[in-house]
């Protein structure tokens, strides 16, 4: 073939040519990385603006929670913590894992305000159902009575799904519920309406707390023989959490996340291996209420994460389903906790929205019940 002589004013000008198109879409490449940014800053700018004034709201309500002199219920405490509440619960962008060192630090002493006043609640509704001959026939006073209905209904299915063994074809033999309170609701509920035959053990701190839950079931033969309450720190028990099929572990057992991590790290050295386990969260602005559990720290301590549920209903607490494996522990130091069902994805589920209902029910009752005279 022969050689093509290409003069050198051509060769120039192809080089020419050949720079000013890089350039081109150098430039081109640029200006869209610039418009990308800059719509992400746009969109990003009104989620800033709306975190930091619910933000600034939380801040104005935790300093008037805590100058209050007592969290015992009552019309300032009610309307004070329902409209934290009503902040709180609608789905936000927050990450409170983000936030300054100051308002983290706020944030640790509204949710200790939180559990302070939950467990106030709870002992003063806990004293009138006892005035009852049966008192489980009237847990619809409390106002939050359908939040636990949700809530445990969700667990069941959640347990039902995701491990079935636990469930069916019969119903666990004996389940542990660490954090009970004064007003057990959550076994209550499950006791009665789901786990048929189930033998419930609560476990609290809190003798006092004990004493007025064993007095809820004393009129209902059925459920009072099926459960017992224990007045004991988690970190104690070792050889009664092999007993269990299933635990579940409340949101306030545990504030900080250190706390919370070495708890199920407790528990994960104890219970059985294939047993489950149920843990309560928070998520988005919900965080302001309860403490937020790193699924990660449930992986590190021995579990299978099989599911996450972050609802954005009536059920404030996120719930986190695991299960006891042997191989687990291992399997999560070695990738840092994400130890999952078979290596797969951990499945995030959501239910429907009914806030609106929740909010609508807690007013009717408080009013319903601010004008009942209750004799003890």
């Amino acid at each position: 073939m022969p050689h093509l002589h290409i003069p050198h004013s051509a060769r120039c000008t192809a080089h020419q040519a050949a720079r000013s198109t890089t350039a081109i879409f150098e430039r081109l490449r640029s200006s869209s990385a610039h418009q990308i940014s800059s719509k992400r800053t746009c969109e990003m700018e009104p989620q800033k603006k709306q975190v930091d004034a619910l933000v600034q709201k939380i801040t104005v309500l935790h300093a008037a929670i805590a100058k209050l002199p007592s969290l015992s219920p009552s019309p300032e405490v009610d309307a004070l913590f329902t409209e934290l509440v009503t902040a709180c619960v609608p789905a936000s962008p927050v990450d409170v894992t983000k936030l300054s060192p100051e308002a983290q630090k706020m944030r640790e002493g509204l949710i200790r305000l939180c559990s302070e006043a939950e467990g106030k609640l709870e002992a003063h509704y806990s004293d009138m159902l006892a005035a009852f001959d049966n008192p489980l026939d009237h847990l619809g006073m409390f106002p939050y009575y359908s939040n636990y209905i949700n809530l445990s209904k969700l667990e069941y299915e959640l347990l039902a799904r995701y491990v079935p063994s636990s469930v069916s074809p019969a119903p666990p033999r004996r389940v542990a519920f660490i954090g009970s309170g004064p007003l057990p609701f959550s076994s209550l509920v499950l006791a009665a309406r789901h786990l048929p035959g189930t033998m419930f053990d609560n476990y609290d701190l809190c003798g006092a707390a004990n004493d007025r839950a064993s007095k809820l079931v004393r009129g209902d033969k059925d459920v009072g023989a099926r459960m017992s309450f224990h007045t004991a720190d988690v970190a104690d028990l070792a050889g009664e959490l092999a007993a269990y099929d299933v635990v579940f572990l409340a949101a306030l057992v545990g504030m900080a996340a250190e706390e919370k991590a070495n708890v199920v790290a407790h528990l994960g050295a104890h219970m059985a291996d294939g047993a489950a386990l149920v843990v309560r969260s928070a998520h988005g602005a919900r965080g302001f209420l309860y403490p937020i559990v790193d699924p990660e720290d449930i992986g590190r301590g021995g579990f299978e994460v099989l599911a996450v549920c972050h609802p954005d209903d009536d059920v404030v607490n996120s719930v986190i389903v695991a299960r006891k494996s042997k191989d687990a522990r291992a399997r999560g130091a070695h990738d840092g906790g994400r130890a999952t069902a078979r290596g797969l994805p951990v499945p995030i589920v959501s239910p429907p929205c009914r806030f609106g209902e929740m909010v609508a029910d807690v007013i009717q009752k408080r009013e319903e019940f601010a004008t009942t005279e209750v004799v003890f």
